[in-house]
């Protein structure tokens, strides 16, 4: 049987990209598809287009960062770490740098530095792109032949490999066709759903402070009595509730109802309660006559301290040397731990990352080949895996791209090796 090629790859981000150049690298011949005319849609704006590549940190660090299903990763992990992610951008003429948090990102804070890297990567190693919208798998016999395109073209290959991303930024083409890819080849999909997103909030006073962020602060979030996250970073106050990088990681932990989990800011995490109460004293000695309201501008920003005080139960009016021991006591216990109630997660289209997808049962994690089907591959944000942020999420789709790359290449290469035996005997 004659083939379009050895190995079709369907979805043109950082995990098929990654995948479609090392499978070629080793001598298969690639074809990849992805319905935008251009590759690394959704890699242009991650990191706020700074591109956040990987997290410069070993494997128990990683597998910590990952909150589902990271034993999974072990064997993808230890074929392309983070740092053979990093030298091979190095190689691919991308500088990088490590910032606070082990985060690598190009010295240029480009991402279509990254982007044209890999498209340079593919295209140096003989990989053709096609810009073709894949609408079904062909399989005969529990093995995998090549896929049918939206064209009405129908394409024949040794192997595919589904790389098509999960629900989140539509836009960028994570559109779901891979779940649909998945099932119609026999695979479980588990329901897809926001992680690292924005969380919508039920005090009205977030949207007054819209706008607003606050850096150094301390997140936590508790279900119950258990802490289940709790980091020191920068988030940011919106018109629905809470952002940024400390919210986006706490929503990642969040999963049904909603009313089940509090949020908490410690707005002076450098404090413990004994200096805060001092510095207050410290800072209202020098301010004996000032109404609270105007007394907690050195401590807090302009616009918050109107919401802090309001909180407080002191009256805005009361002279701070009139501020009793107790009503102190209960107001550095506020700064310590702001609480939010959490209404919601935003939807699953604004996440960074999504949810749920292919059961990682059902496929091999030391090659990321189906236990259903012969011949087709995962890879990336497909699988149901995701991360923290922090360039956990862009590692895992590197790693994962990078062994079901070599892998079908592998077993690309051993079934040319079987048939020219045969046609020799």
């Amino acid at each position: 049987m004659g083939y379009d090629c050895d190995l079709l790859v369907v979805g043109a981000g950082a995990a098929g990209t990654m995948a479609a150049g090392q499978a070629a690298r080793r001598g298969a011949s690639v074809l990849l598809f992805d319905k935008n005319a251009r590759i690394g849609r959704k890699l242009m704006i991650t990191g706020k287009g700074r591109c956040n590549v990987t997290n410069n940190c070993g494997r128990d660090r990683f597998l910590e960062a990952v909150r589902r299903n990271p034993r999974f990763l072990y064997s993808a992990f230890d074929a392309f770490p983070p740092q053979e992610v990093m030298r091979f951008f190095e190689e691919q003429g991308v500088p990088l740098k490590t910032e606070r948090g082990a985060r690598v990102f190009p010295v240029s804070d480009r991402a279509v530095d990254i982007v044209d890297a890999l498209r340079r990567f593919d295209d140096a190693n003989g990989v053709r792109f096609r810009q073709n919208r894949v609408l079904s798998l062909l399989t005969r016999e529990g093995v995998v032949t090549g896929v049918s395109t939206a064209d009405g073209g129908r394409f024949s290959a040794r192997a595919v490999l589904l790389a098509t991303g999960g629900l989140s930024y539509p836009l960028t083409g994570s559109t779901g066709d891979g779940y649909r890819l998945a099932e119609s080849a026999g695979h479980t999909v588990l329901p897809a759903a926001a992680s690292l997103t924005a969380l919508i909030t039920e005090e009205p006073w977030c949207g007054e402070l819209m706008g607003l962020s606050l850096k150094n602060v301390t997140l936590t979030l508790k279900k119950g009595k258990k802490v289940l996250f709790s980091e020191l970073g920068e988030l940011m106050f919106t018109h629905f509730g809470i952002s940024g990088p400390l919210v986006l990681s706490a929503s990642s932990y969040i999963d049904g109802d909603c009313s089940d989990y509090a949020l908490f800011i410690d707005l002076k995490p450098g404090l413990d309660p004994g200096r805060l109460d001092a510095r207050l004293l410290r800072d209202w000695d020098e301010m004996k006559n000032r109404a609270f309201i105007n007394s907690l501008d050195r401590l807090l920003p302009r616009a918050l301290a109107p919401v802090v005080v309001s909180l407080s139960g002191i009256d805005a009016k009361t002279q701070v040397n009139a501020v009793t021991r107790e009503q102190r006591a209960s107001l550095a216990a506020l700064l310590k731990a702001l609480p939010l109630t959490v209404r919601s997660l935003r939807p699953v289209e604004e996440a960074v990352v999504t949810r749920g997808g292919v059961k990682t049962s059902e496929v091999s994690p030391k090659t990321m080949e189906s236990k259903l089907v012969k011949g087709l591959y995962f890879a990336g944000e497909l699988l149901d895996l995701d991360a923290v942020t922090g360039g956990f999420n862009l590692q895992i789709a590197f790693s994962t791209g990078y062994l079901a790359g070599i892998s079908a290449a592998g077993a690309i290469l051993e079934m040319q090796n079987q048939g020219n035996e045969e046609h020799r005997g």
